[in-house]
C-alpha cells in the first residue's frame, strides 16, 4: 500500500453469506495494491457462523475489522453505522458476494481522482462466467420508463435506450458515462458528500437506498459516473 494512513474505508455488510464473504474479503485484499484502505465488515447477526469465520480467517490482517451486530440492521442502517465511525477520504460499499478483479478498487479510486465532479462512482459488474451483469447502474424511473415497462416495450426492445431507458438499453458498461444511479454493490463516494447527504435514508431497509442517495447527490449538482476500469 502507498501509505500507512488509509484514504479509503471499504464497507461490507454480511448476512448469512459466510463462504461468499470470505472470498469477497480475500479477493479485495489480494487485488488492491495501490490504495491504502481498511475493510470493515458488519455482520448482521448471521446464523451461519459468518462472524466467527471472518474473525478466524483474518485474525492477523490489520486492514480487516469485524463488527458483530446483535440484530439484523438491514443494508442502509448497517452502512450508516460503519460510515459514522470513519474519517477516510472515500467510502466504498462492496457486496459480500463480489469478487474483485485485478485493480478493481485501485482503478475506481483513480477514476474518482480524475472526475471529482461525479461525487459517486461505480464500475462494471460481471457474472461468474465473465458475462456482463448490467445491474451496476441504472437510470431513474420516469413516466416514460414506467409506460415502457407496463406495455413491455422494454422487454421487446432491450437494446434500445429509448424503449428501455432504466436499463440504458444496449450499453455494455464498457465506457465512461454519467448515470442516474450507481448500485450499492460497488459504490464509491466521497465521505464528505456522504456526510452532507446524511448517508442512506433509513426508511429503506434494503433496496432503493442507493437510488435515493444518488438522486439526492444529483440535486446538489453531482453527476454519478461509471467506468469500465473497475470490475467485480
Amino acid at each position: 500500500m502507498t501509505s500507512a494512513d488509509p484514504i479509503l474505508t471499504i464497507i461490507m455488510v454480511s448476512y448469512n453469506t459466510r463462504d461468499l464473504t470470505l472470498t469477497a474479503i480475500r479477493t479485495c485484499l489480494e487485488t488492491t495494491r495501490q490504495t491504502s484502505f481498511r475493510l470493515v465488515v458488519l455482520d448482521n447477526a448471521s446464523s451461519d457462523g459468518s462472524a466467527d469465520a471472518i474473525a478466524e480467517a483474518f485474525a492477523h490482517e490489520d486492514r480487516v475489522e469485524l463488527i458483530r451486530s446483535d440484530e439484523n440492521l438491514g443494508f442502509a442502517k448497517a452502512n450508516n453505522v460503519v460510515a459514522a465511525q470513519v474519517d477516510t477520504e472515500f467510502l466504498l460499499l462492496l457486496n459480500p458476494d463480489t469478487e474483485c478483479h485485478a485493480g478493481a478498487v485501485d482503478n475506481l479510486v483513480g477514476f474518482a481522482r480524475e472526475t471529482p465532479q461525479a461525487g459517486i462512482w461505480g464500475g462494471r459488474t460481471v457474472f461468474a462466467d465473465g458475462s456482463l451483469n448490467i445491474a451496476s447502474c441504472w437510470n431513474r424511473i420516469t413516466p416514460w420508463s414506467m409506460l415502457c415497462r407496463a406495455i413491455r416495450l422494454d422487454a421487446l426492445f432491450r437494446g434500445s435506450e429509448f424503449f428501455n431507458p432504466e436499463a440504458i438499453g444496449g450499453w455494455k458498461r464498457d465506457s465512461v458515462r454519467e448515470v442516474d444511479i450507481v448500485v450499492g454493490c460497488f459504490l464509491l463516494i466521497q465521505r464528505e458528500l456522504w456526510q452532507r447527504l446524511g448517508g442512506f435514508d433509513l426508511k429503506y431497509f434494503m433496496y432503493g437506498e442507493e437510488a435515493d442517495l444518488c438522486l439526492r447527490a444529483a440535486q446538489m449538482g453531482y453527476r454519478p459516473m461509471i467506468t469500465r476500469s473497475g470490475s467485480v
